[in-house]
């Protein structure tokens, strides 16, 4: 994959012609998928190349795929799909992140809904965090924190989160974000408010024990 990036790079500073790129024989995913994008999402980034194929040691759906969501990943290509993004859960997370995202990915996918979407494990950094997203939900004191653009727009009950997150998804595409930010509940973010500051009372800013972990790598570091 070095060598596939120093190629074209010298390719494209010697000649001026179309150039397709691609990493062969990279292998059966996710191996495969990860020196595939290493290569040609660097060279995407640098303005080089025109044409990209996986070479995937799988189904050729699979390499289509995969270079469709890299274009739309760098803002080369209108999404077309659903792009579920989430965080990777902390200490303040009163939920299974990765089961809720895995039940939404699961419940939204195959919809055709265009559409970036959110999964935030907690209401205190979540909407702030995904407010790029066209649509999430952060969780915290048993609650689903529905948010448009960063917007807290409805509370749910916890168990409903997923059921919720498609509803306001298939609505969002169907009505535009203006309409559904206009029909937001005015009570919601007064709500996401009081559970902010409760769980920020309860677990503290540091939730991670940041501090102490920094410390004791300094004090390693300097022994």
């Amino acid at each position: 994959m070095p060598l596939m990036i120093a190629a074209y790079r010298l390719a494209s500073a010697t000649f001026d012609h179309p150039l397709h790129l691609g990493v062969t024989e990279a292998g059966p995913p996710p191996a495969g998928l990860l020196k595939g994008t290493a290569g040609i999402a660097t060279l995407l980034a640098e303005g080089i190349g025109d044409t990209i194929r996986y070479s995937l040691t799988a189904d050729p759906v699979e390499e289509a795929r995969a270079g469709r969501q890299l274009l739309e990943a760098l803002g080369l290509r209108e999404r077309k799909d659903l792009d579920l993004i989430a965080c990777p859960s902390c200490g303040r997370a009163e939920v299974d992140v990765i089961a809720v995202a895995t039940a939404a990915q699961a419940a939204l996918e195959g919809r055709g809904l265009p559409i970036q979407v959110a999964v935030m494990g907690c209401v205190v950094n979540g909407p702030g965090e995904a407010r790029h997203a066209d649509l999430g939900i952060a969780a915290g004191k048993k609650k689903g924190h529905l948010f448009i653009k960063g917007k807290i727009v409805r509370v749910v009950p916890e168990d409903q989160m997923v059921e919720a997150l498609v509803a306001e998804a298939e609505r969002l595409v169907a009505e535009g974000v203006e309409a559904r930010l206009a029909a937001a509940d005015e009570s919601a973010e007064a709500e996401a408010a009081a559970d902010r500051a409760a769980l920020l009372d309860e677990k503290g800013l540091d939730v991670n024990h940041s501090s102490t972990r920094i410390a004791k790598i300094r004090s390693r570091l300097e022994e």
